[in-house]
């Protein structure tokens, strides 16, 4: 009897220090900690075979895709809204790094400061990847719009000393024309000259290659033509070990409208019906062989499968790769 009183009593002490200290905590005001508001360095890497692959964030910019894209604003809204996304949509704007073990070969530029400053962060996010421009061997551009070529240079000195840039010859001999810039529109000659204040530089410094259409450039990496966005729009093939990735640049812009509808352009397409032709295409290639690919403006890190739609759909869908942590 005593013993029991005494396992009460102890509860009961115990049971009035924790309200105790519950109730001097509703009364205690704490200040709320600030908002951080900046995110983690955007880069993502994974393993294709033997090679090391590092998708790189530019940054992102909003698009008013309601007015770019070349069917019905409504329509684009009512898409968007299934993804629960809006216009002006934010767009990613991603790089490639590919690291073979003997190269270290870069996808695209990104914007540096030719769109403004949400983008431009491509060499921050490379070097918290753990790479400097200096080891930078070789940069294969998918072509030469601003958002992929504007990191090529700062105050007009080359930013990846020791690169050399590859580009299909059709595609530079179209943006680098001072003719062809001359007969431009307007509104289209800021697209020559970010090409050629971006790829000059190396152009006077004998860094600049073009090469053909369909070709394999070194051991484990091809051009695929994939013209239609531009005269020379190029997709690269990138193979190891079986292993298959497939980067197709701006082949697409707005996934939840063009994954579904891949005959829906964009206004800056140079050749509107090559372009959706050459979707259709490459989307079909794709899910047929299951390749890993990677698009410049999916949102980042822009890696994943498509495959075709249930039934006899025309459309297709996106499966974002799954997330890997290497060691």
């Amino acid at each position: 009897m005593i013993k029991n009183t005494v396992h009460q009593l102890a509860g009961a002490a115990i049971y009035l220090s924790v309200a105790s200290a519950f109730s001097l905590g509703s009364t205690t005001v704490f200040a709320a900690a600030p908002m951080v508001k900046t995110s983690a360095p955007a880069y993502f890497r994974i393993m294709l075979g033997e090679f090391e692959l590092t998708a790189i964030s530019d940054g992102t910019v909003k698009l008013p895709v309601d007015k770019i894209l070349l069917e019905p604003a409504e329509k684009t809204m009512v898409a968007l809204s299934k993804s629960f996304l809006k216009a002006p949509l934010e767009t990613s704007v991603n790089a490639y790094l590919i690291n073979t073990g003997d190269k270290l070969i870069l996808i695209d530029a990104g914007a540096g400061s030719l769109f403004g400053p949400t983008l431009g962060k491509l060499i921050i996010n490379l070097k918290a990847a753990g790479y400097e421009t200096s080891q930078i061997d070789d940069i294969y551009l998918t072509h030469l719009h601003p958002d992929h070529v504007g990191g090529l240079t700062a105050n007009g000195e080359r930013v990846f000393s020791a690169a050399t840039i590859h580009v299909d010859e059709a595609e530079a001999a179209y943006w680098l024309s001072q003719k062809n810039m001359d007969q431009a529109p307007a509104d289209a000659k800021g697209f020559f000259q970010g090409a050629m204040t971006s790829v000059g530089p190396y152009q006077v410094a004998g860094k600049l290659q073009t090469f053909t259409a369909n070709t394999e450039l070194m051991p484990g990496l091809s051009s695929r033509s994939t013209q239609g966005h531009t005269a020379g729009h190029t997709s690269y093939l990138v193979e190891s070990k079986g292993e298959k990735l497939l980067i197709v640049g701006d082949l697409i812009h707005v996934a939840a409208v063009q994954l579904d509808k891949p005959e829906v352009t964009v206004s800056f397409d140079s050749h509107a019906k090559e372009a959706a032709a050459t979707r259709q295409k490459i989307f079909a290639q794709a899910a047929s062989e299951g390749a890993l690919v990677a698009a410049s403006h999916i949102q980042f890190p822009g890696l994943g499968h498509v495959k075709k739609s249930a039934g006899n759909y025309a459309g297709y869908q996106w499966v974002p790769v799954n997330f890997t942590q290497l060691p």
